[in-house]
């Protein structure tokens, strides 16, 4: 298994109980075939630049250790998730 870390920013409009089960629903999918060392909360924070006509986001912070096809998968459904309006997958070389 190798260990990953992934960010992700929700859009800021989304109520909070939604963030939670994006949250949820990204955790499933790690942990199906790995396993979560962090889950952190960022919160609401101002972004860098404008994305999609957004000035802030909702920044969620994940490490953990899986199998190498779990990226790809992560990565797909970020995509197609419409509240989401960026991610990050990096993998950590030891």
């Amino acid at each position: 298994m190798n260990k990953y870390e992934t960010i992700f920013i929700v859009k800021p409009n989304v109520e909070e109980e939604a963030v939670k089960s994006l949250q949820e629903k990204f955790k499933a999918i790690v942990e199906a075939n790995g396993e979560i060392e962090t889950l952190d909360e960022w919160g609401k924070r101002k972004l860098a630049y404008l994305i999609d006509d957004y000035a802030e986001g909702f920044y969620v912070y994940m490490k953990y250790k899986a199998a190498h096809d779990v990226p790809k998968e992560l990565d797909r459904v970020f995509g197609i998730t419409e509240d989401i309006l960026r991610h990050m997958i990096i993998k950590i070389e030891e």
